[in-house]
């Protein structure tokens, strides 16, 4: 008898797991939901990182992810020796690649290997650096799929990375519903509650977020006097930790608002955080699709939204958020006291983020991914990598 065909192995190379110490934060989040969720008995699942390993105490290999690290640093030319050497001994059979330097390095590996490579676009950047549009167009060739986490990211990934459109799709992430979804008894989230420091009577305000120039936190601190003053038992809370952490303390500092906002820094579990707000705030200024959008969503949370584009691929103004201009205090203010001011609006709100978020479940979106893979894994050799274009994908974008 012949033995059973091997699982196939797809390796995600990724260009870093986060910043310095930076702990569970974005794609490396993403990887511990996802990878652990495909069916192991036809898939193994591995993932590369350019760089070297972070010291911080959340990682990835806790969740039984197999990570391999190069320890290369963001323009060193062995990184394609080196990711090549891997990449073989590995028996790699798809590459799933994501960053610039992951879908440089990563698509002349495959080009030289002769598998199938995915371009994986995460953010609408505006634009990309000279080299890297050398890189992207001498490489598009040998692309068999770019996705997109969000409509506006697909235009980014057509326009600045110059990959074709009939090779491109958006397909959304989500959030785990089994850990978001589930109903949480009152005395859990009166411990959640507790542990960010709110009083029993509190209205809790709220954001987890990256304090980065994307997130357009400083219109929320701008925003928390007149909050405050329309609702004084609200109290605003910033959950997260970031490079302009300092600025906006300071900015919060000349404000005088004193323990109506607090800075909690970095927080573990973000269900527990989302469960003890009572209204959550996404004042950004430009996004991809955040993660955080679709943990909110699945756990029904009332929410204030800016019209960024990548949030305004899943939320609809009225359904299950109230949506409000970027840059502007005043409107994410009014916005937040509407929903204060109305608890059955919140509630009609927070009941359509539930039903919005039933339909962003990571579990459907690696469902998606296996059947790419076979179907990649069955026609891009054979086709010198046009089979895709003949393929229907329209599950990717269901």
């Amino acid at each position: 008898m012949s033995a059973p065909p091997r699982p196939l192995h797809i390796v995600h190379v990724c260009d870093h797991l986060g910043w310095t110490g930076s702990r569970m934060h974005g794609v490396k989040r993403l990887f511990a939901w996802m990878i652990p969720r495909f069916d192991a008995s036809r898939y193994r699942v591995t993932l590369v990182s350019l760089r070297r390993k972070d010291l911080s105490e959340d990682t990835l290999e806790q969740f039984g992810i197999d990570v391999t690290y190069l320890g290369r640093h963001k323009f060193d030319p062995g990184t394609y020796a080196a990711l090549l050497k891997v990449l073989q001994a590995q028996q790699a059979d798809v590459v799933h690649l994501h960053g610039y330097g992951a879908t440089t390095f990563g698509r002349l590996c495959a080009w030289r290997l002769g598998i199938p490579a995915i371009l994986h676009e995460h953010a609408n950047h505006g634009d990309t650096p000279w080299f890297q549009k050398v890189a992207d167009r001498l490489l598009a060739p040998h692309t068999d799929l770019a996705l997109a986490v969000s409509a506006s990211t697909a235009e980014f990934t057509i326009r600045a990375r110059l990959m074709p459109a009939e090779r491109t799709r958006t397909v959304y992430l989500g959030a785990p519903l089994d850990e978001f979804a589930r109903v949480r008894p009152p005395h859990e989230v009166a411990e959640a509650r507790a542990a960010l420091g709110m009083n029993p009577d509190d209205l809790a305000v709220g954001t987890v977020t990256r304090l980065m120039p994307s997130k357009g936190n400083e219109y929320l601190v701008a925003a928390v006097p007149e909050i405050v003053r329309r609702h004084p038992r609200a109290r605003v809370f910033i959950v997260g930790e970031g490079e302009l952490q300092a600025s906006l303390e300071t900015q919060a500092a000349a404000l005088q608002l004193g323990d109506r906002l607090v800075f909690c820094g970095f927080q573990r579990d973000v269900a527990a955080v989302l469960s003890a707000l009572d209204v959550l705030v996404f004042p950004s200024l430009w996004e991809g699709t955040p993660l955080t959008v679709f943990e909110a969503l699945a756990m029904g949370k009332p929410m204030v939204a800016t019209d960024a584009d990548g949030l305004m691929d899943v939320l609809v103004d009225g359904r299950d958020a109230l949506v409000v201009p970027r840059r502007d205090p005043a409107a994410l203010a009014g916005a937040v006291g509407h929903l204060l001011d109305d608890p059955a609006l919140a509630g009609r709100l927070g009941q359509g983020a539930s039903r919005t978020g039933a339909r962003y479940d990571i579990q459907a979106f690696v469902h998606k991914m296996e059947r790419l893979y076979d179907l990649l894994h069955a026609t891009s050799r054979a086709t010198r990598r046009q089979g895709i274009l003949q393929a229907d994908l329209t599950f990717l974008e269901q």
